[in-house]
C-alpha cells in the first residue's frame, strides 16, 4: 500500500487530481485524525492548518524512510498547536541524544600525541585476568567515584613497555568525562618537549605550558622517555608540576622508570651531575601522585 506522504507527492504533481481528493487523502491518516480530536479544532481551523498537515506528512514520510533530503537529521517531525491552528515542530529522537552525549564525552577528553582511539577507552574494556592489575583498577576507580574531593592524588605508575598503563589512564579520563563530567588532558610528555622546543620560534612557549598546566585533570604519559635537557627538565616540566601542586589539580604519569630511575635519569644531563634539580623536579612529583609498580604481560 503507498503511504500517505508518497500519495500527496505524487497528487502535488499531477494536475489531474482534485483538491478534495488531496484534501480527503491528508484527512485520513490516523495521526492528524487524533491531533484534530484531541485539540477540538474547528472545521475552520482544520482548514487553516492542511498545509502544515500537508506538510507534516510529506516531512514524516522522509524521516521515517531516512531520505536524504530530509534536513532535519536526527529530529522527528511532530504536530503542534501555535496560536490556534496546526503547526509543525521538531523533537530530538533518542539516537540523537545519546549521540550527543557520547559526543560530550569524547569532546571532554584531550589526546595530545596518542591514538585518537584512546577517547572511546572504558572501564569495560579493562581486561582483570591479571591478578597484578586489579589492585591498580579499584584505585582508578576509587578516584572517578569520589571526584572532586579536595586532596585527591594521582598515581604514578611505571613499568615494562606493553602491560597497559596508558590504557588503565584513557579508560580513567573516559569514565571521569562520562560520570563527572570533568575534562581531562591525555598527553605524550616526549612529543609535547618537542613540541615546546618548536614554540620557541614562533614565540608560544608559555601558551603551551599554560594549555597544559591547567587543566582539570593531567596524565603525562611516558615521562622519562623524551630527551631529557636541562630546560625541559627545569623551565617546562618544574613547571607544569609546580603550578599543579599549588593548585592541587590532580596529576597522573605512565612510566618506565621508577621514582629513584627517573631522578637519576633527570640527574644526568649530557655527563654532568645535576642532582639537586633533578631531586626538586621528583619532590613535586611524589606530592601529586602515589608510585605504583604495574607488572603483567606485554599486551601489544
Amino acid at each position: 500500500m503507498e503511504k500517505i506522504g508518497q500519495t500527496l507527492s505524487r497528487k502535488n504533481t499531477h494536475s489531474k487530481y482534485t483538491n478534495q481528493e488531496m484534501i480527503q487523502a491528508i484527512l485520513s491518516d490516523q495521526a492528524i485524525i487524533d491531533f484534530i480530536a484531541a485539540h477540538h479544532l474547528t472545521q475552520e481551523q482544520v482548514q487553516i492548518s492542511l498545509p502544515k498537515f500537508n506538510q507534516y506528512l510529506l516531512e514524516r514520510e522522509r524521516f521515517e524512510s531516512k531520505d536524504q533530503a530530509y534536513v532535519a537529521k536526527g529530529y522527528q517531525p511532530l504536530l503542534v498547536m501555535n496560536e490556534g491552528y496546526a503547526d509543525v515542530s521538531y523533537l530530538e529522537t533518542k539516537e540523537l541524544k545519546e549521540a550527543q552525549k557520547k559526543q560530550a564525552v569524547s569532546d571532554r577528553i584531550n589526546v595530545i600525541s596518542l591514538p585518537r582511539s584512546y577517547k572511546n577507552i572504558s572501564f569495560d574494556d579493562i581486561n582483570l585476568d591479571d591478578v597484578k592489575r586489579l589492585d591498580v583498577f579499584k584505585m582508578i576507580a576509587d578516584f572517578v567515584e569520589h571526584y572532586p574531593s579536595p586532596g585527591q592524588k594521582g598515581l604514578y605508575l611505571y613499568g615494562d613497555m606493553g602491560i597497559g598503563k596508558s590504557y588503565l589512564m584513557a579508560a580513567m579520563a573516559y569514565e571521569l568525562s562520562k560520570k563527572r563530567e570533568a575534562k581531562t588532558t591525555l598527553l605524550h610528555f616526549p612529543s609535547f618537549a618537542i613540541d615546546v622546543k618548536n614554540a620557541i620560534n614562533t614565540g608560544t612557549v608559555k601558551e603551551e605550558i599554560d594549555a597544559v598546566k591547567k587543566t582539570d585533570i593531567l596524565i603525562l604519559d611516558d615521562i622519562g622517555a623524551e630527551q631529557s635537557t636541562s630546560w625541559i627538565r627545569d623551565e617546562v616540566l618544574q613547571v607544569i608540576l609546580q603550578y599543579r601542586m599549588l593548585e592541587e589539580l590532580p596529576t597522573f604519569f605512565t612510566s618506565n622508570y621508577s621514582f629513584k630511575d627517573l631522578e637519576a635519569k633527570l640527574a644526568n644531563i649530557k655527563g654532568s651531575d645535576e642532582s639537586w634539580q633533578a631531586k626538586r623536579v621528583l619532590e613535586r612529583i611524589r606530592y601529586l601522585a602515589k608510585e605504583i609498580h604495574l607488572e603483567g604481560e606485554n599486551r601489544r
